[in-house]
């Protein structure tokens, strides 16, 4: 396993921050990331102390000062080449991904070309921050609106993305005219210490002012410091709707602005006229894909009760043919959950759950033998639940699908939207009707409405974000880029004199 992370730069002890171009020295404590893969050590990081802290903050209030004049397209061009990099160390930089979070490698690969489009939207957006032009009601007056960087940009981001939702912010943020302060989770360092090596180069060689990306890794202390600093202009934080409410109070309180991308309860609705076999392949992805730990996995099934026998029937069947073990061997389907206190809370719904009256399709359990080193791994579940049920309401992250009935369209659509969370959502169906009821305004409450593919995945081009408890905030594509700006109406006047607005008289 030491072939890539040689290749990626890691070594056995790791400084847990950088400006960009330099690592500072050690600082505070260590903490050592472990493999859930087999439990064993990866390499060990330094976390940042109160000192090292504010030299990287210092260093990004300085370069924001230089990085916001440099044109935008030039701006562009620096992520450009981030791009080209990211593509080099596309299969090194997806083997750790995959090792030191858990998933598949196909996933972990396919989130570093995350990564690698992102770059290539923020490429265009860089010759497209567009403002407006408006007519002005006081002759010989022009009146336009314009955007500029906001300047420092706070990323908090979650285990179960550890390199993709960052670049999301990161490569927006940087031809927005800002320079990034990222502070991953302390569970993916060296995923974040990897990127960073990549980058740098690209900064180094094109002499990018120091401290436009920054690199702090520590615990949630870190966290709530980067969310109590008025230098954040802007803190983006991915995680639990617990952690996104005390970041949102906590930057609410000095007024600043935040970006949150929360937890989700997401449901696919299997429509009497859907198509059930393609159905059953997107609702196993959704729900065992990264083994659940996805904010977008699918967590329950809405049926009609003409196909639920049937349907649920090749659901079994489809998971008795998965297979579990190491994610960098590609035959496997599901590799471990992030550590052993997700095993746990695993457990503990499962056990709510048959509290509750959950029938068991497939039988929750921890995997034990030879190929489950670390004690990680656990059986993706199906249980036949009420709607009603408190646990189905509640976001685990872990593989466990539950099961429920219906009768009419529209009481299905109520079943998806009565949890607190409103990320993700989708149909399954063939019926034109039923499809464009659950995109209207009496459908889905969710942010991502899907029809005949699931909730999981999403594509960078779309913006990505829900409603409710997932947050609010939008990331990547569209017009997402505005969160990372501020908005600025001028009015020039070229006319002789000074008319008032609505018509004023204020003479002299």
């Amino acid at each position: 396993m030491t072939n890539f992370l040689e290749q990626l730069g890691i070594s056995s002890h790791n400084h847990g921050a950088s400006t960009g171009q330099h690592w500072l020295g050690a600082s505070g404590a260590t903490i050592t990331s472990y493999s859930p893969v087999d439990g064993s050590p990866i390499a060990s990081v330094f976390t940042v102390d109160e000192d090292a802290y504010q030299s990287v903050i210092s260093k990004a209030n300085e370069a924001f000062f230089e990085w916001r004049n440099w044109p935008a397209p030039k701006r562009g061009e620096i992520v450009r080449q981030i791009g080209n990099e990211l593509r080099l160390y596309k299969e090194p930089l997806g083997k750790l991904v995959s090792w030191e979070m858990g998933k598949s490698l196909q996933e972990g690969l396919g989130e570093v070309q995350e990564m690698i489009d992102i770059c290539d939207f923020a490429v265009g957006l860089s010759r497209q921050l567009y403002g407006l032009t408006m007519h002005s009601e006081r002759p010989n007056h022009r009146m336009y609106e314009q955007w500029h960087p906001l300047g420092i940009v706070g990323i908090i981001s979650a285990f179960n993305f550890p390199v993709a939702v960052w670049s999301w912010n990161a490569a927006i943020a940087w031809v927005c005219g800002n320079v990034c302060v990222w502070k991953p989770s302390e569970k993916t360092p060296i995923c974040a210490i990897a990127c960073q090596n990549i980058i740098s180069k690209v900064l180094k060689f094109n002499q990018v002012p120091e401290g436009v990306s920054n690199l702090i890794i520590g615990g949630r202390n870190l966290g709530e410091t980067l969310a109590a600093d008025s230098n954040m202009a802007l803190v983006s934080a991915t995680g639990s709707t617990r952690m996104g409410k005390s970041i949102a109070a906590t930057v609410g309180a000095r007024l600043g602005k935040s970006l949150l991308e929360l937890g989700g309860n997401n449901a696919i609705i299997i429509s009497k006229d859907a198509d059930l076999d393609m159905a059953v392949i997107g609702c196993v992805f959704g729900a065992v894909g990264t083994a659940g730990q996805r904010c977008t996995s699918t967590r329950r099934l809405i049926i009609h009760e003409s196909v639920y026998a049937d349907f649920s029937k090749k659901l079994v069947h489809a998971y008795q043919q998965l297979r579990i073990g190491n994610p960098l061997d590609e035959s496997n389907h599901v590799g471990p959950l992030i550590d052993k206190d997700a095993v746990e809370n695993y457990i503990n719904a499962t056990k709510l759950c048959k509290e509750e009256g959950g029938n068991f399709l497939i039988e929750p359990g921890i995997l034990e033998g030879d190929q489950y080193l670390g004690g990680c791994y656990v059986q993706p579940c199906i249980a036949e639940v009420s709607p009603s049920y408190e646990i189905v309401k509640n976001e685990t992250f872990a593989p466990i699908l539950y099961l429920m009935k219906y009768q009419q369209i529209e009481e299905a659509i109520a079943i998806q939207n009565n949890v607190p969370q409103g990320l993700s959502s989708a149909i399954m169906t063939l019926n034109l009707r039923e499809a464009e009821l659950f995109l209207s305004s009496s459908g889905s409450d969710c942010g991502i409405a899907n029809v005949n593919i699931g909730t999981s995945g999403a594509e960078i081009g779309g913006a990505f974000g829900g409603e409710k408890e997932t947050g609010g905030g939008r990331e990547s594509g569209s017009d997402a880029w505005k969160a990372y700006m501020r908005r600025q109406t001028t009015t020039i006047n070229y006319a002789k004199t000074i008319p008032l607005a609505q018509g004023i008289k204020f003479d002299l």
